[in-house]
């Protein structure tokens, strides 16, 4: 990827790499573990792209 990016990519960029962060250990105690897992969790950098 080039190094010089837009910056509207660059916010998608972002804004992605926030919400694969991992589900807070508070959630899982409040849920009693059934929530372990971060639904918005699909992205990969390999696997599915943002748009251009």
């Amino acid at each position: 990827m080039a190094r010089v990016k837009p910056t509207a990519k660059k916010r998608r960029l972002s804004k992605a790499t926030k919400e694969t962060e991992s589900v807070p250990t508070w959630v899982i105690a409040r849920t009693d573990g059934k929530v372990r897992t971060n639904p918005k969790r699909q992205r990969n950098w390999r696997r599915r792209k943002l748009k251009p």
